[in-house]
């Protein structure tokens, strides 16, 4: 498929009436072993996972560094690939053309509560970016509403989620992510305010299961970092066990 083929597969995805599960990869074996899985329909990046891979903390990987990595599990794969892009480093606009031209076809962009009037236009000029390449680029527009909330109450959190993920879709982003451990009822209540179909979620521990969420009208449900998480774990008690005279464990597989 071209880029613009696949970005239109991705979007189809978003609007199908099935929650898109995606399991968050962070280098090219990462995204090759996801990718084998039957279930897998498409791919999105990690963006803390690619900073730790490369010893940086979240969000302060440089931008070339983050395009390498993303282009390389992008250039490994014929699913569409969705990028973590962190708050889109100074230029939005610029990142979205240059993720383009290595294969990507959607991303998370943060807000980080910049003002709104910023984080609008921070949306146009994406959206503006894939017209002009082409490409139907599909925004998975991050807001930071909860993640960023400092203790206050959770009402004012979800009444500043659903103002900026209008102002989001109506500047021309397909669907609002909003991170956080969300409840049935906060889940709810940003779906009537926000669109059904037109938010995304965090999967973390305490969170809802994929199934519940969609039932509430989420579109997309994602794992952040806490993938890689789960594989490093993996591998801390692998070692332990190594180190205690264990051996490789049976059923081992060879994803590489």
């Amino acid at each position: 498929m071209t880029t613009a083929q696949k970005a239109q597969k991705l979007l189809s995805l978003y609007e199908a009436p099935e929650i898109l599960r995606v399991v968050n990869v962070w280098d090219v074996v990462s995204a090759k072993a996801i990718e084998a899985l039957p279930e897998t329909t498409a791919l999105a990046t990690a963006g803390h996972s690619i900073a730790a891979t490369y010893g940086y903390p979240d969000g302060q990987i440089p931008r070339e560094m983050m395009l390498d990595m993303i282009g390389r599990i992008a250039a490994a794969t014929e699913l569409p690939v969705s990028a973590d892009l962190d708050d889109g480093y100074g230029d939005a606009g610029e990142t979205t053309r240059r993720a383009i031209g290595v294969g990507v076809v959607g991303a998370n962009i943060e807000d980080r509560l910049d003002p709104l009037a910023d984080s609008v236009a921070k949306v146009q000029a994406i959206v503006a970016a894939g017209e002009a390449e082409g490409v139907p680029f599909v925004l998975n527009a991050r807001t930071d509403a909860f993640v960023r909330a400092n203790g206050r109450p959770v009402e004012e959190s979800i009444a500043d989620a659903i103002v900026r993920g209008r102002a989001f879709l109506e500047a021309g982003a397909t669907c609002v992510f909003v991170p956080g451990v969300l409840n049935a009822d906060v889940t709810a209540q940003l779906v009537d305010g926000i669109g059904r179909g037109k938010v995304s979620v965090i999967g973390l521990p305490g969170a809802l299961t994929a199934a519940e969420y969609e039932a509430l009208g989420i579109a997309r449900i994602s794992y952040g970092p806490t993938t890689q998480r789960v594989a490093l774990t993996a591998l801390q008690d692998v070692a332990s066990s190594l180190y205690a005279d264990g051996v490789i464990p049976e059923g081992t597989r060879a994803l590489n």
